[in-house]
């Protein structure tokens, strides 16, 4: 197993200078990978690394020939080798368990696959490269890209399971799963022209959802993140509990559990249960806050009682006016005024809060 510390340094000059088997020598460049069926992990691995300046315009040699994978300048997800400093990516090898913990610090304990080997040495340089973006910006992007992105195409490609015990049903429209399915199947030409055609397709509809990826997130998810400091800054202007937020429809959820994490390593508690924001329509709505990013379980569900109930019934029952509607499950409300929006949210703390309830 070959650990680079600092792991970013190497990386830099590892695809600059290209080691030994590169330019120095005078070889030809070229990106080795194995051939016949192929995964997400090492498609997405060979389109990152044709993002690279270095690498846009070389060859991907599909082979497993020790000989022909020794002339590649680099080799992903054959080989069994992982080293960095010779270019190599591979994850199969028995010795190999590393993680972006292990690797990079970072709180993440899936095991690599070639896609995020590649990633973890090249992703800051790719995500600069998109988004024109300075150091601290591409840090950021660089651990968000990894957690909604590339995590998920490491554990499958390794198999971990996402879940303990049975799924109650099935995910089949992953990336992972969509690549797949462009794999020849057993009943037709096994060519391997067909398998290297197919293979180039999984490449381009990776790399696709890569960028659409790395771009919402710098574009889309980044900007949200202020909106939300100033929303939790003013959380006992809304209202004297703390726990109801105001602020514009954005991407806020993730931002939320973050910033309150950096408040309380600082020494402040933050737990809110409920955030209020305008809708496309011009109403308002209450959306609870999940206990984890991406749970189905709230921290404080809207009261059970209103659950599936709209407008005049619902205003009746909560003492609200104008309301439009709860959610049968409880997740989210709505009102036509943020004033009974607020309300809505309030009497739905003071709900739970008293002892019967």
């Amino acid at each position: 197993k070959f650990i680079e510390s600092p792991i970013w340094r190497n990386s830099v000059s590892s695809s600059t200078g290209l080691g030994s088997s590169g330019r120095k020598q005078g070889r030809k460049m070229s990106i080795g990978t194995h051939d016949g069926s192929f995964h997400c992990d090492e498609a997405l691995a060979c389109f990152m690394l044709k993002q690279l300046p270095e690498y846009a315009g070389v060859e991907i040699v599909r082979t497993r020939n020790p000989a022909a994978l020794a002339a590649c300048t680099v080799v992903v997800d054959v080989g069994g080798v992982y080293d960095p400093a010779t270019l190599r990516f591979d994850h199969h090898q028995r010795t190999f368990t590393d993680t972006m913990r292990t690797l990079a610090g970072l709180p993440y304990d899936t095991r690599l696959s070639s896609a995020g080997l590649v990633y973890l040495h090249f992703g800051k340089r790719i995500i600069a490269q998109l988004t024109g973006c300075d150091a601290k910006t591409v840090d950021i992007l660089f651990d968000r890209v990894y957690s909604g992105f590339i995590e998920e195409i490491d554990a499958i490609d390794n198999g971990v399971s996402q879940y303990d015990g049975k799924p109650k049903y099935r995910v089949t429209t992953t990336l992972s799963s969509r690549l797949t399915r462009l794999v020849p199947a057993w009943n037709e030409p096994q060519d391997p022209e067909i398998f290297t055609a197919q293979f180039h397709t999984a490449m381009a509809v990776a790399g696709q959802e890569f960028v659409a990826a790395v771009t919402s997130l710098h574009k889309t998810w980044l900007p949200a993140r202020a909106i939300v400091e100033a929303a939790l800054a003013a959380r006992f202007q809304v209202d004297p509990s703390g726990e109801i937020i105001e602020l514009t429809a954005c991407p806020w959820k993730s931002h939320l559990y973050e910033i309150e994490e950096e408040m309380h390593q600082a020494g402040t508690e933050v737990n809110i249960k409920y955030a209020l924001f305008e809708d496309l329509s011009g109403s308002w709505r209450v959306a609870c806050v999940s206990v984890r990013e991406g749970a189905f379980e709230n921290r404080l569900s809207l009261p059970e009682p209103w659950c599936g109930l709209r407008d005049d019934k619902l205003s009746e029952l909560a003492g609200v006016p104008d309301c439009i509607f709860v959610h049968a499950n409880g997740f989210i409300g709505g009102a036509k005024t943020k004033a009974s929006a607020l309300l809505l949210a309030q009497k739905a703390l003071a709900f739970h809060r008293t002892p019967s309830q």
